[in-house]
């Protein structure tokens, strides 16, 4: 009969959390005296042993790179992937890929297993909460974030796309061909293109226009669907990934409004099926396999100063479903 270890997965089970709290309580993190109490009880009882977090840390690491990211099957991640293990094949290093559909428990549990089988390095695309990431960072394990920063977590080095230069490009190429009513279509962890967004338009934004989906397809289409169909006096949307630009024309589609007659439609990302629509969209393209191969690249540094991140410029590509705005008619 064999004898499975027990995970941190099963410890929460058993006191009626969330992975992310164990993972706080077992690293010394913030929790209430009974939440504490009741989770290292349980740990005691089921005799979980956290390899990782332990005092021999050090001296049990197996090596490799962790990649966790919200979903490989969105082609930007995708991308970035590639770029990781293309830098990791290089430097002869195994990479354990996971993802987390940014979901901050599922995030914790991977963080979890990835602890566990003694990583030494973790590379991230963070769903936001920047406590989960704190037994790790105590942990001593290198850590860099790509494409988004985690919250609270300003010392870990990140390579991330010129958000800010991409945002501000494309409401100026908009607002240049007429356009007031722009609508933001957003996902999670885009805190920073919103902020940026709203910056750029100053007087002119108006929160109605701004919407934000969860990470599936199906959450994405019903927030462009909803947008498009309680605004209809909008002119110009710019979505802040290429999920979320499929949504926008499938959605367009499906209520019949033509770009760019009626809508003119910018999107992050240049993905292969951008220059297959009629007409073919404009984009802010990012360097998606650079910023994947330059995290890897940091992250196998070894020695010397902690290295700086690493900003990477965007493109706004434009093709064929921008065009100035229509003046309206008396009626209209």
């Amino acid at each position: 009969m064999s004898m499975r270890r027990t995970t941190i997965k099963d410890v929460a089970g058993a006191a009626g959390v969330g992975v992310a709290t164990v993972s706080r309580v077992l690293s010394g993190g913030s929790a209430s005296p009974e939440t504490r109490e009741r989770v290292l009880n349980v740990a005691a009882q089921l005799d979980y042993r956290p390899s990782a977090l332990g005092r021999n840390l050090r001296q049990q690491r197996s090596g490799g790179i962790g990649l966790l990211l919200p979903d490989i099957t969105d082609t930007f991640y995708g991308r970035l992937a590639d770029g990781v293990l293309a830098c990791a094949r290089s430097a002869g290093e195994p990479v354990i890929l996971g993802t987390t559909g940014d979901d901050p428990e599922r995030e914790a549990e991977l963080i979890g297993m990835l602890m566990e089988q003694g990583v030494d390095r973790v590379i991230a695309v963070p769903s936001g909460d920047g406590e989960i990431w704190a037994p790790t960072l105590r942990a001593g394990i290198t850590m860099v974030f790509a494409h988004r920063l985690s919250t609270g977590h300003d010392d870990v080095p990140a390579v991330l796309a010129d958000d800010r230069a991409g945002v501000r490009t494309a409401v100026d190429y908009l607002t240049g061909l007429g356009h007031r009513r722009i609508a933001y279509l957003g996902g999670p962890g885009q805190e920073q293109r919103l902020s940026v967004f709203r910056q750029a338009l100053g007087s002119l934004v108006d929160e109605e226009l701004i919407v934000v989906a969860r990470g599936s397809r199906d959450s994405a289409y019903a927030a462009a669907a909803g947008l498009f169909q309680h605004r209809p006096d909008l002119t110009a949307v710019l979505a802040g990934g290429n999920l979320l630009g499929e949504a926008a024309v499938l959605a367009a589609r499906e209520l019949d409004l033509r770009v760019p007659r009626d809508l003119s439609l910018i999107m992050f990302d240049d993905v292969p099926w951008a220059e297959l629509c009629a007409p073919p969209l404009t984009v802010i393209a990012q360097p998606a396999q650079d910023i994947g191969y330059r995290a890897a690249e940091l992250v196998l540094r070894e020695g010397g100063r902690r290295p700086r991140g690493v900003l990477l410029p965007t493109e706004l590509i434009v093709r064929g479903s921008c065009a100035p705005r229509r003046t309206p008619n008396k009626n209209g």
